[in-house]
């Protein structure tokens, strides 16, 4: 079958490789449809490496996907040869004490596609995976938009940690595609007010579009200024969604007195810092957001029951023997891009 593996840094190349073959019961085979190109794997692309979690060439990333079923494991139930699924790239084991505390998401021997070390990544035309990372979805149901849930379980985990949603007034630092999932959660979930931010005009105006309530661009003015000139008594969250120094700065000095910070964005660099004198006088609380956790099937109830339309944040549309263009696009910020998609059928 064809796949795309990282060779190097900004280095990727299209080869054959073995047909992947299920070997446990509770196994499925998926012919895979379409691939969203994350922030993750385009760090991976540019620097080879997201903090400890190093690649060793040749790799294959990619995590976003939704495919169609093939073939199924003898005990494997509630799936058939035909099915769409929207795929969960986390693999816990079930067992261990972070899996008994229903936070499957920190399992202790937890594989995910497209990570150094535990699994290669979906850019192939066949995987195979875990039937419980398998959901079925509905016939008017595209697999573009089945890729789309992986971001969007993430921002529907997001905002529900934040555990003080409704009515609040809140800011999203970053409007990539997991600050829109995010902003869509955050709308659903009964936010007040919403203020997006983001370098790049094209996502400004698609959160604009998807209902943010006022959208600024750092290069262009002063954040903090604006947002504290129309919210006197701060925000009660800000979803810091793109993994950046500057951001976080500016979230810390947007939040008011017990405000909290979800820190979503993955920076690329090893350390960040934070104005302790701020964060100790107001009292703030920060949280990481590590994935999603038991968010896929809510995530894509969300899209299936038309709380939310995501089709919006499909930008960019490559062949899988174009994946290295599409990484470029995505890696340079260019052409406007939100989300760009690899699309095998």
């Amino acid at each position: 079958m064809k796949a795309v593996v990282l060779t190097g840094i900004r280095k990727m190349e299209q080869c054959d490789i073995p047909c992947p073959r299920i070997t446990t019961d509770m196994d499925v085979l998926l012919k895979v449809g379409s691939i969203g190109i994350c922030g993750s794997d385009v760090h991976y692309y540019t620097a080879g490496r997201i903090g400890s979690q190093v690649v060793q060439y040749p790799f294959r990333v990619g995590h976003e996907f939704a495919a169609t079923v093939i073939e199924t494991g003898k005990a494997v139930k509630g799936l058939k040869p035909g099915d769409g699924v929207a795929v969960e790239p986390a693999m816990s084991c079930g067992m261990c004490d972070q899996c008994k505390a229903n936070r499957r998401h920190t399992c202790r021997k937890l594989r995910f596609l497209g990570c150094p070390g535990q699994a290669e990544g979906c850019l192939s035309e066949y995987i195979v995976m875990p039937a419980e990372c398998c959901y079925p979805v509905k016939s008017g149901t595209t697999l573009e938009q089945a890729a789309i849930v992986e971001p969007l379980s993430i921002g529907l985990y997001a905002v529900e940690s934040s555990a003080q949603m409704k009515g609040a007034r809140i800011a999203i630092l970053g409007a990539g595609p997991i600050g829109l999932s995010v902003l869509l959660c955050a709308r659903v979930g009964g936010a007040e007010c919403i203020y997006v931010t983001d370098k790049i005009d094209a996502r400004l105006e698609a959160a604009r579009r998807a209902g943010a309530g006022w959208t600024g661009n750092p290069d262009r003015q002063d954040i903090v200024a604006d947002i504290v000139g129309l919210e006197p008594f701060l925000l009660d969250v800000v979803f810091e969604c793109c993994g950046q120094q500057e951001a976080l700065d500016q979230a810390v000095s947007l939040l008011k007195p017990g405000g909290k910070l979800m820190a979503v964005g993955i920076p690329e660099v090893d350390r960040v810092s934070f104005a302790i004198d701020t964060m100790r006088r107001r009292e703030l609380c920060i949280q990481n957001v590590r994935r999603q956790n038991e968010c896929v099937r809510p995530a894509l109830d969300l899209i299936e029951n038309g709380k939310v339309d995501v089709d919006f944040m499909i930008t960019h549309r490559f062949p899988l023997d174009e994946t290295k263009t599409a990484f470029d696009l995505v890696a340079d910020y260019r052409d406007g891009v939100v989300k760009a998609m690899v699309n095998l059928d």
